[in-house]
């Protein structure tokens, strides 16, 4: 079997739904200016070298349908010659889809390809324009519908995680994302076009700006601030708007190669895309998807929590994060996570929380985050995990080249 490596992964700013600075540019456009830096970041590789694209999108419909994988080669002037496909797996479809393809590269079907991920929560609203639960499953078994704020409220009361543990998770998110963007650590954002209209002498106008940073950041968040949040998704709740993540617009993608590929066109890789997997878990809880995934991504792989050097748990909501980082054996270390350690090696530039979570990318993003923090670091060996809608976990293990 061959080996498949990440060369290159890049994503576009994350921000914030509806009052962000994507909130009127079409996501098409969000990916095309990923998919077209991304090229520009590998020049050693011309387009017509790309055989396929796979993009992942939670709810791939409206100006991100008609089968964007396809769609968007075309976008950004590949050739005929460049497929492209869509996937969907909720949460984890960005991450998907650089499994995919690397999968499709590990089995020799292919050679060099893009695998990404996109969401405009803004253009295409949360559930899809016209989503259609089945009433008989409805009335037998909800739970594979119910509010993603919902599970994360049932994993806060099974599991004893109350509401100052998740607004003390927040607010490093926070602090954490606050610092990498002081200190220019997002060196995988793509600087991208965003379009606004504004009324000027009677007439709309469209207008072009650069966004180069994630909107989202709350540098002023603060412990008594976020004490002070309602609950969101209950009455009596403890999940907030203040640990949870944001509803986000954005897009991110990674080109990946087999050995073959990478020496036949002198390109050096950041890492090797060791395993891939998915588990199950009830629909109700589906935030504790990752402490299921990642163990059997490392039982997998013969790999110990120990062996990890750096990891992106996604923060859909503060409590589901805080469980699984409980059962692998994390939460409790502390300085593993905290904003203001060195020793930090978890989400280390902040998550979910403070840079947004657009759904179908944001497997593709954090991908993008852990191949630039590994690179820095030095960080051998990394593992991206996130919780997914409807009841799963995915996990996957990367290897740092030398």
């Amino acid at each position: 079997m061959k080996e498949a490596y990440i060369v290159n992964s890049v994503r576009t700013p994350g921000c914030r739904r509806g009052k962000g600075a994507f909130a009127t540019t079409r996501p098409e456009d969000l990916l095309k200016t990923a998919i077209n830096g991304l090229m520009e970041r590998t020049p050693e590789i011309e387009k017509k070298d790309v055989e396929d694209i796979l993009v992942g999108c939670a709810f791939p419909e409206a100006e991100q349908g008609l089968n964007i994988g396809r769609v968007i080669a075309q976008i950004a002037d590949f050739p005929d010659s460049t497929c492209g496909a869509t996937v969907n797996r909720f949460c984890s479809s960005g991450l998907e889809a650089i499994a995919l393809q690397a999968m499709r590269i590990m089995a020799g079907y292919c050679e060099v390809a893009i695998g990404g991920g996109l969401e405009s929560m803004t253009i295409v609203p949360m559930g899809g324009n016209l989503p259609r639960p089945h009433p008989e499953q409805v009335l037998k078994s909800p739970d594979v519908y119910i509010s993603m704020g919902m599970t994360a409220e049932n994993v806060a009361n099974r599991y004893k995680i109350t509401r100052e543990m998740q607004d003390e998770f927040g607010y490093h998110s926070q602090m954490k994302a606050t610092a990498a963007q002081k200190y220019g650590r997002y060196k995988e954002i793509i600087p991208t076009p965003a379009v606004r209209f504004k009324e000027k002498d009677g007439m709309t106008v469209k207008e072009t700006f650069i966004q180069d940073f994630d909107d989202g950041v709350r540098a002023s968040t603060t412990l008594e601030g976020l004490g002070k949040l309602r609950p969101a998704f209950a009455a009596m709740g403890s999940v907030t708007a203040g640990n949870s993540s944001q509803t986000t617009d954005g897009a991110a993608c990674s080109l990946v190669m087999s050995g073959d590929a990478v020496k036949k066109y002198g390109v050096k890789p950041i890492a090797k895309l060791v395993c891939y997997t998915v588990a199950g878990c009830r629909p109700d809880e589906m935030g504790v998807g990752p402490a299921y995934a990642i163990p059997k991504l490392l039982k997998m792989t013969g790999k110990k929590v120990e062996d990890i050097d750096i990891w992106e748990v996604n923060e859909a909501f503060a409590s589901q994060c805080i469980y699984c980082l409980q059962q692998i054996g994390l939460y409790e270390k502390r300085d593993l996570w905290l904003s203001d350690s060195d020793k930090r090696i978890i989400n280390v530039n902040g998550g979910a929380i403070a840079l947004g979570h657009p759904l179908g990318c944001t497997g593709a993003k954090l991908c993008a985050q852990l191949m630039t923090e590994m690179r820095e670091r030095g960080a051998k060996f990394g593992v991206e995990s996130m919780c997914i809608g409807g009841g799963m976990g995915a996990a996957a293990l990367f290897e740092l080249c030398d």
